[in-house]
């Protein structure tokens, strides 16, 4: 799986510092929000993955820490379809954990993606 379908999903959780306008999850969350995605957003907002109101998790990005995402990651038991790494938020435990878990994941930018697809211009 592959960055592009992936942003075909409908439903995005951003794992970051949503509430913090000079935070990348913040932009992440609000730039998915104006593309017409659902979002739900753990770190600041939502405690774990657990709190997404959601049977599964369609597409997790991750936008926050290493350490906090692979915990993140150990505690849930919930279905994840599949997760973007934003750049500084993969190391390998994280990618232990998908890969033990068997969850496709990319490295990648979601703003990136949404520029590609006409919904976001990145500033210069």
């Amino acid at each position: 799986m592959n960055i592009e379908e992936m942003m075909n999903s409908g439903t995005f959780t951003v794992a970051g510092d949503t509430v913090n306008s000079t935070k990348y999850a913040y932009r992440i969350k609000h730039a998915l929000l104006a593309a017409g995605y659902k979002v739900y957003a753990v770190g600041k907002e939502l405690e774990s993955l657990d709190d997404v109101p959601e049977d599964h998790i369609e597409v997790l990005d991750l936008c926050i820490n290493p350490a906090k995402g692979a915990r993140l990651l150990e505690e849930t038991e919930k279905p994840i379809g599949a997760v973007i790494i934003q750049p500084g938020a993969g190391d390998d435990s994280i990618r232990a954990i998908l890969e033990r878990r068997g969850i496709p994941y990319v490295d990648g930018c979601v703003l990136r993606a949404l520029e590609a697809r006409g919904h976001y211009t990145m500033p210069s």
